[in-house]
């Protein structure tokens, strides 16, 4: 039997996956869309062939045809919902971030602990993604020998006009967060976050610089720039003391024309992460069906949180702020 899906948000990337999850991953049927814009919630619908469509969130949650949730709704819905997933028994795959708020992860994990399974998955789609997977290949093989660094950048072409240094902090850098910590499975202990001051700081978009030093000493440098201009682009390299791993984009061609050679960018992440995305919604559907979790836990959406929580006081106190989990449940 097909396992039927409700999805939450409609919007860019909840389209997204309610095309990867109807055309792309077998023993999947998308049930319903539901949007806060009905209108929105119909033509998807009716683009992926799902049932239902309605802009009642709470009702996908009850409903009983229902047996998993995609949540893609805006960042301050996640964490509850998640948790009306958690109560009403059913597996969810919530986008990033689980919250912008540590103390808000740490009741979603209560709450999870108490149902005794796990059944939140948060979209850190780059744990997915072939270049990343290769890299903590490598390094788990010892053939760059014990980490020292890893570099991180990730760039948009333009920022949306209210977007701010915070939110770069807490909406972009969430993913490099979790990546660097999967890739070195190391957690961290300590965030400090630097701006340009050659340019107005208080712009939209304005870029930040963080150096994070995990538990065990090494150290993690993460740009966010949403004003890039040329494209969207993410790039990172692992340093270890016998070498490195350096990220290759999934570049499929070059231009060579007017004596030079171009190799273009895409507008935007879904270019970019798109097999990650279609291997991340796989597994998802594959855990439900065994039973046996994989991907990012609510365990490493609170460890998120709790990063860019770090690296909002260091933005604001210019030193660098203190990190530190409470104790891990053993359900993690």
């Amino acid at each position: 039997m097909s396992i039927r899906v409700g999805l939450i948000g409609a919007g860019v990337m909840g389209a997204d996956h309610a095309r990867i999850l109807s055309r792309e991953i077998p023993g999947v049927a998308l049930q319903s869309v539901c949007d806060a814009d009905i209108a929105r919630a119909r033509a998807i619908a009716e683009a992926t062939g799902a049932l239902h469509a309605g802009a009642d969130p709470w009702a996908v949650i009850a409903d009983k045809s229902v047996d998993a949730v995609v949540i893609a709704s805006p960042d301050d819905t996640h964490a509850p919902l998640a948790k009306a997933c958690i109560e009403a028994g059913k597996p969810v795959l919530c986008e990033k971030p689980l919250s912008q708020s540590a103390s808000e992860c740490l009741d979603l994990i209560a709450a999870e602990v108490k149902a005794g399974r796990r059944l939140v998955q948060i979209g850190f789609m780059r744990r997915f993604d072939p270049a990343y997977v290769e890299m903590k290949q490598t390094f788990a093989r010892g053939v760059v020998g014990p980490a020292l660094m890893m570099h991180n950048f990730h760039r948009n072409v333009c920022a949306p006009s209210n977007f701010t240094g915070q939110m770069a902090i807490t909406n972009s850098a969430p993913h490099e967060f979790d990546i660097a910590r999967f890739v070195l499975d190391a957690d961290y202990q300590s965030i400090t976050v630097f701006r340009p001051e050659f340019r107005d700081a208080g712009k939209a978009g304005a870029p930040v610089f963080m150096v994070l030093k995990t538990l065990g000493g090494q150290l993690v440098n993460v740009e966010i720039n949403n004003n890039a201009a040329y494209g969207y682009d993410v790039r990172g390299e692992l340093v270890g003391e016998k070498g490195s791993v350096f990220l290759r984009s999934p570049v499929h061609s070059e231009i060579h024309v007017n004596l030079q050679t171009i190799t273009t960018y895409p507008a935007d992440w879904r270019p970019r992460f798109a097999e990650a995305y279609r291997l991340q919604n796989s597994a998802w559907a594959n855990a439900i069906a065994t039973g046996k979790p994989v991907g990012a836990s609510a365990w490493d959406g609170y460890a998120a949180s709790l990063t860019a929580e770090a690296g909002v006081a260091s933005l604001a106190s210019g030193t660098a702020a203190k990190i530190a989990l409470v104790a891990k449940p053993a359900l993690y």
